[in-house]
């Protein structure tokens, strides 16, 4: 099989999208308007028309150009599975297609509809054509959570192999000891981590990345959730710490949940919308894990541009994050930061 890499030419992409395409969809379709939407960490995502007449139906191309040692993420197939999942059960997600096959020549991946929207958390937060969507913000997104944890994990069975499912601080261990980057900060924060573990609970499936950032939203609300590759069994307070992190505010520091709003809004509408009772201080120790794990996920990328093949600013602008993180993490046990 052909495999694909980020510096693969646009036209033969198109070329082997439109033979992809038109094996299950139809002989007649062309593919039109064809464009790079972002190249991403291990995946590039392709927008383009399918059009066969009168017709016209925009579709999105994910594939997997970059295999990550001691990847955090789902391999495609995966997280397609999951895609088909959640569309099953009315949670927002664009339509799942088709996968590729050996014969599309495309490597690793998957086409799924297009949804109109935005997803730059700035904008977002601060542009007046959103306000509408801010107002709307903590409600939807408490009962597209709802949603999810409320999906039978017997259905999700293949996640039950994931480093994640069995154990995710383990899991941040075994890929910090990989990277081999001393980090002092970070080893207090795993002792510290260790030493005050929640309560288990009954486990569900949970996002893994519920974040703003990872939601198409128009001036209305929410559209669809993205980027399930982070997806495993777990704590259902865990997708509440992670959208709640610091770092996911975007500098709306005190509207805790996605800089959207406060914590304790977040909590309310999670409970109204059916939600299990929420666990406060389990919360914030999901919190803290949030800040850990995003600054596994930036030695990660750091790593990738120093010794892979994925050699840009914005890679290596994530050496510098780690830094920022370690602060956040000192300071938010410390009970310095909020």
């Amino acid at each position: 099989m052909s495999s694909l890499k980020q510096s693969d030419d646009l036209a033969e992409i198109g070329r082997r999208l439109e033979v992809a395409v038109r094996r299950r969809l139809g002989d007649g379709i062309a593919l039109k308007n064809v464009s790079v939407a972002t190249l991403g960490g291990s995946s590039r995502t392709i927008i383009f028309d399918a059009i066969e007449g009168s017709t016209s139906r925009r579709l999105v191309s994910r594939q997997e150009t970059y295999t990550l040692d001691q990847s955090p993420f789902l391999p495609p197939e995966k997280q397609y599975k999951l895609l088909q999942l959640a569309y099953k059960y009315g949670v927002p997600v664009p339509e799942p297609i088709f996968e590729f096959i050996e014969e599309d020549q495309l490597g690793r991946g998957h086409i799924m509809a297009h949804v109109e929207g935005e997803t730059l958390p700035k904008k977002l937060l601060h542009d007046p054509q959103f306000e509408t969507a801010r107002d709307a913000f903590i409600e939807q997104a408490a009962k597209i959570l709802v949603q999810i944890h409320s999906i039978d994990p017997r259905e999700a069975k293949f996640l039950d192999d994931s480093l994640d499912t069995i154990d995710p601080l383990q899991a941040q261990m075994v890929r910090y000891d990989y990277y081999g980057e001393p980090h002092p900060a970070l080893d207090y924060a795993f002792r510290w981590l260790d030493q005050h573990r929640p309560s288990a609970r009954q486990a569900c499936l949970v996002h893994g990345d519920f974040r703003n950032g990872n939601m198409i939203i128009d001036s209305e609300g929410i559209n669809a959730m993205l980027d399930w590759e982070c997806a495993h069994i777990g704590d259902p307070m865990s997708d509440l710490g992670w959208l709640c992190t610091r770092s996911w505010r975007f500098g709306n520091t005190t509207l805790h949940a996605g800089g959207f709003a406060t914590r304790q809004a977040l909590f309310d509408a999670y409970e109204s919308a059916g939600g299990r009772a929420v666990d406060v201080q389990a919360v914030r120790w999901w919190e803290i894990f949030g800040s850990l794990r995003w600054a596994m996920l930036n030695i990660m990328q750091v790593h990738g541009h120093l010794h892979g093949a994925r050699r840009t600013p914005a890679f290596a602008a994530c050496g510098r994050n780690t830094s920022l993180l370690e602060y956040d993490l000192l300071m938010t046990i410390a009970g310095r930061l909020d």
